[in-house]
């Protein structure tokens, strides 16, 4: 293959979750420049909208609606508007989730349910709803954003880590169940990457600059390679990973870290 059509998507159909900021947003712009149409999905619907006109302006077609990933409803809705818009499906991007630090000892039960339903319920719909479209056509790519938090006991991401550690395992199985159907399967697993830190914001979301810098010098102290990525380095893997170039990988962890596999 030309490096072009190695790494191209034209004609292809992608559905990325989690699209209103961060690596959702850097993978659905990313992919619409390789050529992909994008349908983006988020609970932030107005983000997500901001997202799909940033695509249009650049001339690159995409569509945004407001998603809870937890209600499967609402994924099959997305995965719907999808083949109803452009006639059929070939990436699924499950890259919605959220943060969560607290000692074991504290988790209580609203906890729980609302990270499982969110990080890892949230990724089964989107893999059933994609499959329902994928496997008629004998064809496609999944990809679910884990994190690097799989590698390493952190304190306080008990419950973080156990939603993330699920998804992984889940789609290892799913890329063997889905493999004879010419679906691929894969991992992400992102280091630390700043994206919408609640943790260095003041109520109501201003950036708390010191602690910001506090947060970041962390991150850094934890990579190996002592400097921060950001979101477009885990749209490139993710590009990568959906794109005719990895045709022969399915059921793989990749881990944009910059070396991270241990506190440091």
């Amino acid at each position: 293959m030309e490096l072009t059509d190695m790494f191209g998507l034209n004609d292809q159909v992608a559905v990325v979750t989690g699209g209103a900021s961060g690596i959702g947003a850097a993978t659905a712009e990313l992919l619409a420049s390789a050529g992909a149409s994008v349908v983006i999905g988020d609970i932030d619907g107005d983000g997500a909208q901001r997202t799909a006109e940033k695509i249009a302006a650049e001339g690159r077609r995409a569509v945004a609606l407001r998603t809870d990933t937890t209600k499967r409803a609402d994924v099959d809705a997305l995965v719907g508007r999808a083949v109803s818009e452009y006639g059929r499906l070939d990436i699924m991007a499950n890259v919605a989730g959220v943060g969560h630090a607290q000692p074991v000892r504290d988790i209580t039960e609203e906890d729980f349910d609302r990270l499982m339903a969110i990080n890892l319920k949230g990724v089964l719909f989107g893999c059933q709803a994609a499959l329902e479209v994928m496997i008629p056509q004998k064809s496609g790519s999944i990809l679910n954003v884990a994190s690097t938090v799989i590698d390493s006991p952190y304190p306080n991401q008990g419950l973080y880590g156990m939603t993330k550690a699920g998804v992984t395992f889940m789609s290892q199985v799913l890329a063997a169940e889905a493999g004879p159907h010419g679906i691929r399967v894969n991992v992400l697993a992102p280091g630390a990457t700043p994206t919408n830190f609640a943790s260095f914001r003041y109520p109501g979301g201003k950036i708390d600059p010191e602690r910001e810098k506090a947060v970041q010098d962390s991150m850094r102290q934890m990579t190996p390679l002592q400097f921060i990525g950001d979101a477009g380095d885990q749209a490139a893997m993710i590009l990568f990973l959906v794109s005719p170039a990895s045709r022969w990988v399915s059921g793989n962890i990749f881990r944009v870290n910059g070396g991270q596999s241990r506190p440091w």
